[in-house]
């Protein structure tokens, strides 16, 4: 699914998103009655042969709503032309999708991350990344053309949640006096790693995972790696698990 409608497939964590909504009383009253059952109404968009297009996030996905000419009736879902071309999608897009992505963005930007990459790198990708996470080690492997190259800087956002001992060496790297060469000392170790779990995590360390955890738990993410994107067209996407070799240059760009 394009754009951030693949995000939502995933079900975006309502307490993340807050999408400003068209005041109430300018909305025609069948509109009203919808809002009512829950959608917000974010917007409105010209729409053919009379009808009144309105954008409303409803549980976090895009929605269209079209006011018939007599302002009694509201229809609901995608406007096609007589072409086949979808009428309902940029709008939607644009009303809806667009801010949640800026929003998620913004989020993630706001985190607890460790740079890995030159911070003047053209391309920024996150991932959210667990210590003991195998594929988290493939993709930083696979990265790594990029990275040294200059050209992508990953931020990974560290939690842990595969093993035990996961929050006490994400809490480790994070508190380190050098966390991107804790970092990169990690995972260029892969599995002879000598990363260990603090016992005792300082209170300013333990506020930072657990937003990072947060974070996640937000977005509803389930495992690690989850790497956010933006293509080529500048719109939010997602990879969950490490991509395949063929998925590389969409997520860091052309070597």
């Amino acid at each position: 699914m394009p754009r951030l409608r693949h995000l939502l497939t995933l079900s975006l964590g309502a307490a993340l998103l807050h999408l400003p909504s068209v005041q109430a009383d300018e909305l025609p009253e069948a509109i009203k009655k919808i809002e009512a059952k829950g959608a917000k109404i974010v917007g409105q968009f010209d729409a053919p042969d009379g009808l009144r297009g309105y954008a409303a996030q409803y549980q976090n996905r895009g929605m269209a709503l079209y006011l018939t000419p007599d302002g009694k009736h509201v229809l609901l879902g995608n406007l096609y032309d007589a072409e086949g071309n979808d009428l309902s999608s940029a709008p939607l897009q644009k009303l809806v999708y667009a801010p949640m992505a800026k929003e998620v963005w913004g989020k993630m930007e706001a985190s607890n991350w460790i740079a890995d990459g030159d911070k003047d790198a053209p391309r920024i990708v996150y991932m959210f990344s667990d210590p003991n996470c195998p594929y988290c080690n493939m993709f930083w492997e696979q990265s790594r053309p990029w990275v040294k190259a200059g050209k992508v800087q990953l931020r990974h956002i560290m939690v842990g949640i595969i093993r035990e001992d996961s929050p006490g060496k994400s809490a480790a790297l994070l508190a380190a006096k050098d966390p991107q060469k804790a970092l990169q000392d990690h995972e260029s170790a892969g599995k002879a790693s000598t990363l260990k779990a603090l016992k005792e995590v300082p209170p300013a360390i333990q506020a930072k995972l657990a937003a990072n955890m947060q974070l996640m738990e937000d977005l509803e993410l389930q495992a690690t790696p989850a790497i956010f994107y933006m293509d080529s067209k500048g719109e939010l996407q997602q990879q969950q698990g490490a991509p395949s070799p063929d998925k590389l240059a969409k997520i860091l760009g052309p070597k």
